[in-house]
């Protein structure tokens, strides 16, 4: 089992929430849905796709426009395609076909008006993704069928099988058990999302569309709601639709526990005993969180950081510099985490022998740090020394003789005299 490729592979989220025709009453919660659960599939850490690749189609009356956009995204699925709609469904024509509502559907007669599920359905099977998954949240209307013909789910979902694909419907049979009182997402979308938040405590570490379904069935079984069903064929069930937060959350854990051991042992000096422990942190991470989590590229800046402090500053600056891109297009080029990947970069140039460029960092680094976390913070007075020393090691003295007296008189008045951060301030002042 695996997750989709990010790049390649698309979301197409369509829901209608406000109807003309009045046999079929609005379902805001059809835009709450489609709204919260592309910010779950979309996010940056949990996530299926990046933000881009994720596409909402709400209230989409013009079924040309509605089909032009829908086969340019399938198009250009090749790992994972995935299509949601959560609306009314209807049923029409005498074989009693599938209809998705839209604005101007009319209750009697969809068959002008509505997106017919046949022409979805064939505009998927032309999909090159490797994989297809659709899920309907709507109603399948079966009070307008005569009670004397064959059970209306059962008729509409034998038209749901499409090859390699997995179909996962919330199979409702009227617009009432589609949400709940107090609820502001459907019935089903809701316990979706839930578990897409929360995972399945005793699950696999990552969760299948069939793991998906099996969790909704017993979920919606024990609360008296109409029960999912689903078809799928050849290994579409095997893809992994979501890491399982649970088990994410539970063994991210432990991990952080280990590095925060790694980052004793630097504090002490033992970089190999570093290295050791967040080579296999950073794989496990990577592995459970995947490689855009804060908790991930923290460790990661660590180890890079490591790689100079055994020898090679050379290795761990083009390390940290490629982190460095990566922090500050998921995190912002404030977040504190990126700041000290600059003080890492800047303090691993400095000593790879580019002094003046290290000194152009901390130019740039120390004011941030003094408006972001103040004067007196340990951070900044670390970014402060290090600029002070490298300042000297290119001959500008009076800047760092300025400097490293600001350090050791805050040091002083923070730490104490007699602290080893304040001794060192003042040898380096000493020295000068």
């Amino acid at each position: 089992m695996r997750l989709p490729d990010p790049q390649r592979s698309r979301v197409i989220l369509m829901g209608t929430s406000e109807y003309n025709d009045e046999a079929i009453p609005d379902l805001l919660a059809a835009e709450t849905s489609l709204r919260d659960l592309s910010i779950l599939l979309s996010d940056p850490t949990f996530g299926i796709v990046p933000e881009e690749n994720c596409i909402t189609l709400l209230n989409e009356g013009d079924i040309r426009l509605l089909g032009r956009r829908l086969r340019s995204a399938i198009s250009e699925a090749e790992d994972l395609l995935l299509v949601y709609f959560a609306g009314h469904g209807l049923i029409g024509g005498k074989r009693h076909e599938l209809y998705l509502g839209l604005p101007d559907s009319e209750w009697n007669e969809p068959e002008f008006t509505s997106l017919e599920f046949e022409k979805l359905r064939s505009a998927v099977l032309n999909s090159h993704a490797t994989t297809k998954v659709i899920i309907l949240d709507c109603c399948f209307s079966g009070r307008v069928i005569s009670e004397t013909m064959a059970d209306p789910i059962a008729s509409v979902v034998g038209q749901l099988d499409v090859d390699g694909t997995y179909v996962l419907t919330s199979a409702q049979r009227d617009q009432v058990a589609l949400v709940l009182p107090g609820e502001e997402h459907t019935a089903f979308t809701g316990r979706l999302m839930k578990l897409l938040r929360e995972g399945v405590p005793d699950g696999p570490q990552l969760l299948s569309i069939e793991d998906i379904y099996r969790h909704l069935l017993v979920v919606m079984q024990a609360q008296g709601l109409p029960q999912p069903q689903k078809r799928g064929t050849r290994t579409a069930d095997l893809i992994a639709l979501a890491r399982n937060r649970a088990v994410v959350s539970r063994t991210a854990s432990s991990l952080r526990s280990r590095y925060l051991m790694a980052v004793d042992h630097g504090e002490r000096g033992d970089w190999p005993r570093v290295r050791d422990l967040l080579e296999d942190v950073c794989a496990a991470q990577e592995d459970l969180l995947g490689e855009n989590h804060p908790d991930f590229l923290r460790s990661c800046q660590l180890l890079a950081h490591s790689i100079g402090a055994l020898g090679d500053p050379r290795q761990a600056a083009v390390e940290l510099h490629y982190l460095l891109a990566r922090q500050i297009t998921i995190l912002g080029d404030e977040h504190a985490d990126v700041l000290q990947s600059r003080q890492y970069l800047a303090l691993n140039i400095g000593e790879a022998g580019y002094r003046g460029d290290a000194v152009k960092m901390l130019r740039v680094l120390l004011p941030m740090r003094r408006r972001i976390l103040g004067a007196h913070d340990s951070a900044t007075l670390r970014t402060c020394h290090l600029l002070a020393r490298n300042l000297a090691a290119i001959g500008e003295v009076e800047e760092a003789e300025a400097l490293l007296r600001e350090v050791v008189e805050r040091r002083e008045q923070t730490l104490g005299a007699h602290h080893p951060h304040t001794e060192r301030a003042k040898r380096d002042l000493s020295r000068l």
